[in-house]
């Protein structure tokens, strides 16, 4: 079996699939942005990651989100809500983080979910 990777940089790739199973990493674009923003672009850019990985948000098993500050919660929550398809939820964590890569990005998202 091979290992699959896609957006490979020097340093990451955006996703790596194996075994049936893909991982991947979203963060926003850019600083900009409140919570809703930043989670609705980091979103969009994750599940245009998961489709170029033979996966879908809809085959989502499980999501780690880590928010630089708890009172985001609830707007993150408003957005994931609304993307996720109704009854594919995953198993997910949400961890308040002293800081991200980048001093502005309120949020980081870790997701596996299997391949088509």
């Amino acid at each position: 079996m091979d290992i699959q990777r896609i957006g490979v940089t020097p340093r990451y790739a955006d996703a790596v699939a194996y075994g049936g199973v893909v991982h991947a990493v979203e963060v926003p674009a850019d600083e900009r942005g409140d919570i809703a923003e930043q989670t609705r672009g980091l979103l969009s850019a994750l599940e245009a990651t998961l489709e170029r990985a033979g996966s879908s948000k809809a085959r989502l098993l499980t999501a780690t989100v880590y928010l630089t500050d708890m009172a985001d919660y609830d707007g993150f929550n408003a957005v994931w809500d609304a993307w996720l398809v109704p009854g594919c939820a995953p198993s997910r964590a949400c961890v308040k983080v002293a800081g991200l890569a980048r001093a502005g990005w309120r949020v980081e998202v870790v997701v596996s979910a299997a391949a088509v």
